[in-house]
């Protein structure tokens, strides 16, 4: 088996678990993340901006809403879905949140959500990304509470709902075209989801400045004020926050394949570094302690990705249940946050530059680390499962 630093991480030859037509679409999808992205990652890192000259060639992969069956979409397996988002990841996880956003979030929610004849209105354009969808949960004020503390409502007046309130951190929607706003029904305290115009009058977008952390992903603060949305616009089998966490479980387990991705990323930088990087006159990467980082970030890699490919294996086969996902964004992430941090050490104070990549993965796993269910709140659907006793608060 080759050791190369293109290829070694997959050290359990992991990527065999797909068949041949799979096979493929990952590497076209690998061939586009190094010729298209990855030349031009770090100067939009660094501005914090998005490479919308990307957005044509992405589209011809054919990847959003991968799993999805019907409707216009490729209707491919959750294993080919995980290792896709791992793959983006690889090169830059600001691009793979904005596909997990677009096809995990915003499309599952239509496609769980929805009625067939909104699947149909919606999903076709949206596996064509010829509109960008976003997804509006957070709050200013409202993260891990959400399932019963939104302070967005909606109020219903004949076949229009009225929605009030904001929604924080949410990605696309300074660009984008709909916006599946989950809100709390006046009437009768539950949450439901509603598929937003972005043109809408009311509804207004800014940009958050300043992070530290996926400077391409484009986060928005949403403030609703008398938007109106048409009932045929109401997600129709979206009735309580049970429904919502239906979309959670499936994108959580895409999160955790992006963690694995931000790792790997990590790892096989930081590899290809100490094998180029001599000191006291022969590479580094002949030295025990940095062989020693190099063995446990493998190791974290590996481990992480095969808990994913028997979770979507699961999903596959309609078994996968929120203890499931749970743990993997829990496990995950922190293996991801423990590699990318001995990635940086071993580079020593090269690993902060952008140009060495590894600084850009270190960053930017810290939103993944909190997004889509902290460790904690994960931690805590884990323990109920295995101990049949709720520790939530």
């Amino acid at each position: 088996m080759s050791t190369s630093p293109i290829d070694s991480a997959d050290f359990y030859a992991l990527e065999d678990l797909l068949d041949d037509s799979e096979t493929k679409v990952l590497h076209r999808v690998r061939e586009f993340m190094k010729t298209e992205v990855e030349p031009i990652i770090n100067q939009h890192w660094q501005r914090g901006s998005f490479p919308f000259e990307i957005v044509p060639g992405f589209r011809q992969l054919g990847i959003a809403g991968l799993p999805y069956q019907g409707f216009g979409c490729p209707g491919r397996s959750f294993l080919l879905d995980g290792m896709v988002a791992m793959e983006l990841a690889r090169t830059d996880p600001s691009i793979a949140t904005f596909a997990g956003v677009h096809g995990g979030l915003s499309m599952g929610s239509i496609y769980l959500c929805g009625n067939d004849a909104q699947r149909e209105r919606f999903l076709p354009a949206m596996a064509r990304l010829e509109r960008i969808g976003a997804f509006g949960l957070t709050e200013p004020e409202v993260g891990s509470g959400a399932s019963g503390g939104l302070r967005t409502t909606a109020r219903r007046e004949g076949d229009t709902w009225v929605l009030n309130g904001r929604k924080k951190w949410i990605g696309n929607a300074t660009f984008g075209d709909l916006t599946v706003i989950w809100a709390k029904d006046l009437a009768d305290g539950q949450v439901k989801g509603f598929v937003v115009d972005n043109s809408s009058p009311g509804f207004h977008t800014e940009k958050l400045e300043d992070k530290i952390a996926l400077r391409v992903v484009q986060n928005a603060l949403i403030t609703l004020t008398d938007v109106r949305v048409p009932e045929a616009d109401r997600l129709q089998h979206a009735d309580s926050f049970r429904d919502t966490a239906a979309v959670l479980r499936m994108t959580r387990a895409g999160v955790a394949w992006m963690a694995v991705g931000c790792a790997r990323g990590a790892y096989e930088n930081a590899l290809r570094y100490a094998l180029e990087r001599e000191q006291f006159g022969r590479p580094i990467a002949g030295f025990q302690l940095v062989q020693d980082l190099l063995v446990r970030m493998l190791g974290n890699i590996t481990s992480s990705w095969a808990l994913c490919a028997r979770l979507s294996q699961l999903q596959d086969q309609g078994r996968a249940e929120d203890r499931h996902s749970s743990l993997a964004k829990a496990w995950c992430t922190v293996r991801m946050r423990e590699t990318v941090g001995w990635a940086r050490e071993l580079m020593g104070g090269n690993g902060i530059l952008l140009e060495h990549n590894v600084g850009r993965f270190v960053a930017d796993a810290e939103a993944i680390y909190s997004y889509e269910g902290t460790r904690e709140m994960n931690t805590l659907i884990v323990g109920r499962a295995i101990t049949g006793l709720s520790a939530f608060v």
